[in-house]
């Protein structure tokens, strides 16, 4: 049965998801690989708020911030990804509850996708660690559109590929930049405090709804009707 099928005979909603932050706590990773980076050459470099604060833009615009030059953003970038590589399995980890709360809406025939600002590859590695990727209808990257949250773009190509309307998805997220591009994009939010930012730092974004714990998130659907 196609995923288009199950979403037709059950009249679930699709669920997209935000990876870093949301589903996986890999903040330290990332952080950690801005340090090493930025230590390999002189310049301008980020403080780790400053760095923390840009967690969930593409890696490319938040080089651009102390780059010098084109060669230098290569530079960093090519030590960022080289640090990832080699330090992704020792630093990062699912959030409580993000395995058994997939494994159940995949169980109750909710299209699942991600959406991130990571490469395909990257979000594959990530998923594949788990053994995750199966439960994925659409998986969606930086590589796979040409504007990137908090543009809508992302979102709305994820809906394509799941062959859904925006109002039979919503959107889970960490950041101001997941919530904008849901919103955006037409579909219902669902915002996450236990990633890089603060409930202070999203609200302005006027998420949806609110969950504390990711295993809220199934009652949360099915009380929406």
């Amino acid at each position: 049965m196609t995923t288009s099928d199950r979403h037709r005979l059950r009249r679930l909603p699709a669920v997209l998801f935000d990876m870093d932050g949301t589903l996986l706590d890999s903040i330290e990773l990332i952080i950690a690989g801005a340090v090493y980076a930025f230590d390999g050459r002189e310049g301008p470099r980020p403080t780790r708020a400053e760095w923390k604060a840009l967690i969930g833009t593409p890696l490319d615009a938040m080089l651009a911030h102390w780059a010098t030059n084109a060669d230098d953003a290569s530079f960093l970038k090519a030590r960022y990804r080289q640090f990832q590589m080699d330090n992704h399995d020792r630093l990062v980890t699912l959030y409580p509850g993000v395995e058994e709360t997939l494994r159940e809406l995949h169980e109750r025939g909710h299209p699942l996708a991600i959406v991130s600002s990571k490469l395909d590859a990257g979000i594959r590695r990530s998923m594949d660690f788990y053994k995750l990727t199966p439960l994925f209808d659409a998986i969606v990257g930086i590589d796979h559109t040409a504007r990137h949250k908090p543009d809508p773009e992302p979102v709305i190509y994820a809906l394509t590929q799941l062959q859904v309307s925006p109002r039979e998805a919503w959107f889970v997220g960490d950041s101001p930049h997941d919530i904008e591009a849901g919103r955006d994009a037409g579909v219902s939010t669902v915002a996450v405090p236990w990633g890089a930012y603060t409930k202070e730092e999203i609200e302005p974004a006027g998420p949806t709804y609110w969950i504390e714990r990711m295993n809220e998130l199934p009652g949360l659907l099915a009380a929406s009707g």
